[in-house]
């Protein structure tokens, strides 16, 4: 299907329909601004159809051997991508964006029709067809999704760039089985959530190259530190997935009463998180001061200690399978984990050493991917129980939400005094700390059938209450 000038006209008409000004807008009802909304992404992603094709015209009318009567050359531009920033004034990643879907969208357009012009042929013959075929990019579903409209240049962007490039490991078929399946869930993920997908497929069909590109993250690790003119020290710096989330953990710990982290209810946690929100430096401050005083301690430490005790918390999630290995892995047998909250894949090795250093908590995973009851009587999660439901929820499992597992709170799905709930793992989720209040005071309710977990709005919300799945946001490993 290709959208016609007609789909587009009628998607600005119904746009224009909704009004003109801020007071129009207001005055629309609940309904119709959510209608509203989807109205204006349809309108959108239209546009952006045509700004990608608009791109690519422009880079192809632009290409090196052009040379200086290229058509961005002659407007005085160095390449296409800076024309189009300065002519469409958006960032210079939104520019190369629109070349690199164009491009692909042309390219396989282009393929396509060749395809066609050799079937439609009088004396079609098979092999000029199948030639012909083979050489249709394994991206070509992207290219047609964005121009039916289904997809937006955006989220194709994200698609192309997760799922990367072919290589030895990761072939046309082995890409183009993987796109299938992507192209059905991505119609229901915001663009975050479809290159965070697209990654997780890549890794998926090349766990050999998890290695590689682990030791690449590593290899661009820095950290500048440098003086300024007014003696200011300015620090930047970059670090590999398994030494930033440590970083992330650490800063997390000290400021989280300032940022919405998990409400205590020890009376000392509670009185220091208290102390923090009424602590009159900023965030940014008191994440700095930690710093210095972090680095200050570790200045003055006898060189011979070992250091133990509490750590910031960062926690690996691994498969059975990794558990079991013993020994080098087989490329085609690799395994890998993930460290919780990041959504970039450990190798094994990785896994070995953090695993040996940091030592591990079994937590029990039956058949169903269900975790095995290890809960207690009692009113409160345990902090293994806590642990186990981090594992097993991957953090806040309402819908859309990205906050990891260390911003999530423990929720009795049957409530403790109302329910008889018991602080059992099965029938507790977590959320974080505002859709759990949210949950509470709009009257959401989470029920669970088995190992699935689901949401029912209100009446007011949904008068048909129906029910919205909430799964794991564990990567799949």
């Amino acid at each position: 299907m290709t959208t016609t000038a007609d789909d587009l006209r009628t998607a600005t008409d119904a746009v224009a329909r909704l009004g003109s000004s801020c007071a129009d807008y207001e005055a629309l009802p609940d309904a119709e601004v959510l209608a509203g909304q989807r109205q204006i992404a349809a309108a959108r992603r239209l546009l952006d159809t045509r700004s990608a094709w608009m791109a690519a015209t422009i880079a192809h009318r632009s290409r090196p051997e052009l040379g200086h009567s290229g058509l961005a050359a002659q407007q005085g531009f160095l390449s296409p991508e800076a024309l189009i920033q300065t002519v469409t004034g958006s960032t210079k990643n939104d520019a190369f964006k629109l070349v690199a879907v164009g491009t692909m969208m042309a390219d396989a357009e282009a393929a396509e029709k060749l395809v066609e012009a050799a079937v439609d042929a009088p004396d079609g013959d098979p092999g000029l067809v199948a030639a012909f075929v083979a050489k249709v990019p394994w991206q070509a579903p992207i290219a047609r999704a964005v121009t039916a409209g289904t997809l937006s240049v955006d989220a194709a962007e994200s698609i192309r760039a997760g799922l990367g490039q072919l290589d030895a490991a990761v072939t046309a078929e082995r890409l183009g089985t993987a796109l299938e399946s992507l192209l059905v869930e991505a119609a229901s993920l915001n663009v975050d959530q479809v290159f965070k997908l697209a990654r997780r497929l890549r890794d998926q069909l090349d766990e050999a190259g998890i290695a590689a590109r682990e030791k690449q993250a590593h290899d661009d690790r820095f950290l500048r530190v440098y003086r300024l003119g007014n003696g200011k020290v300015r620090l930047h710096g970059l670090f590999a997935p398994e030494d930033g989330e440590f970083v992330l953990s650490t800063f997390d710990s000290v400021t989280s009463p300032r940022r919405g982290g998990v409400r205590f209810v020890d009376k000392e946690k509670a009185a220091w998180a208290k102390r923090v929100q009424d602590d009159p430096r900023s965030t940014e401050q008191i994440a700095a001061d930690a710093l210095v005083q972090l680095l200050k301690i570790a200045g003055e430490a006898d060189q011979g200690r070992v250091f133990g005790g509490r750590r910031p918390s960062v926690r690996v999630i691994v498969t059975e399978k990794s558990l079991k290995t013993d020994g080098p892995v087989p490329a085609e047998a690799a395994a890998h984990g993930q460290i919780e909250g990041n959504p970039v894949p450990i190798s094994q090795e990785t896994i070995d050493r953090l695993l040996c250093d940091t030592g591990t908590r079994g937590i029990q995973i039956d058949d169903t991917g269900q975790i095995i009851n290890v809960g207690r009587d009692e009113r409160l999660f345990t902090e293994a129980q806590r642990a186990a439901m981090g594992v097993r929820d991957g953090g806040c499992r309402w819908v859309d939400c990205d906050r990891s597992p260390a911003w999530s709170e423990a929720h009795h799905i049957n409530e403790w005094l109302k329910g008889n709930g018991y602080t059992d793992l099965a029938d507790g989720i977590l959320l974080c700390h505002p859709h759990h209040l949210l949950l509470h005071n709009q009257h959401w309710t989470i029920i669970r059938t088995g190992n699935d977990y689901w949401l029912r709005p209100p009446v007011d919300v949904d008068p048909e209450q129906t029910l919205i799945a909430l799964p794991s946001k564990r990567a799949t490993l």
